[in-house]
């Protein structure tokens, strides 16, 4: 703290602290005027820190609380009981789920499996994103079968690129997204770790992990 400041009173420091906002506001204001431009995002969530899926699944409770209709197609884990599915079984009028998932890959051991497991989800989430009764929709660990060559990311690409409703959002989660992905996307942000307790032997916890 420099001298100046420490000599200050209180009711000074406080009066220093309002205009200092004041003007803060006023800059923020300018640049929220020049924000006019209301669309469907396309969101990627990725990177090797955890917080992925739950990044997604927030927006998509987010949503939620405004009324919104949502939809969610999980690509790996649909045999996983997670509790952010069994929270939104309770907002039924509201939710579509879409449990595509075989497991992970080195759980079911079978390529083909996993492909025509890709697949069938990737059509689902398709019709849910075309049919625009959902706000958002949540294609939940996408990046993975894509890291894998389960679809063709051209296709991917394609598709999010040039039949996406202009008012639906979609967030794509997992880690490993694809540059073709990174670069047609309107937000992108990378989860980076840091520690994990994984690391420190302690197992996936309820509630934490899924």
């Amino acid at each position: 703290m420099s001298d100046k400041k420490a000599e200050m009173t209180e009711e000074e420091l406080n009066a220093r602290h309002a205009d200092k906002m004041r003007k803060k506001k006023a800059a923020r204001d300018k640049i929220m005027a020049t924000k006019t431009i209301e669309k469907g995002l396309l969101i990627v969530h990725t990177g090797k820190g955890k917080g992925k899926s739950t990044a997604g699944f927030g927006m998509v409770f987010r949503s939620l609380g405004h009324g919104h209709k949502v939809a969610v197609v999980q690509f790996v884990k649909g045999r996983i009981e997670t509790g952010e599915r069994m929270a939104l079984e309770r907002f039924s009028d509201l939710v579509t789920i879409k449990r595509m998932g075989e497991g992970f890959t080195w759980e079911t051991q079978d390529r083909q499996r996993d492909i025509d497991a890709a697949r069938a989800a990737w059509e689902a989430a398709k019709d849910l994103i075309r049919s625009r009764e959902h706000r958002i929709v949540l294609c939940d660990e996408l990046n993975i079968v894509l890291r894998y060559d389960y679809l063709p990311i051209e296709e991917v690409v394609a598709f999010l690129r040039d039949e996406k409703p202009e008012d639906v959002h979609v967030v794509i989660t997992g880690r490993n997204a694809k540059d073709e992905l990174i670069e047609i996307a309107d937000l992108v942000t990378e989860m980076t770790q840091i520690k994990h307790p994984f690391r420190s032997g302690v197992k996936p916890q309820e509630g934490i992990e899924f």
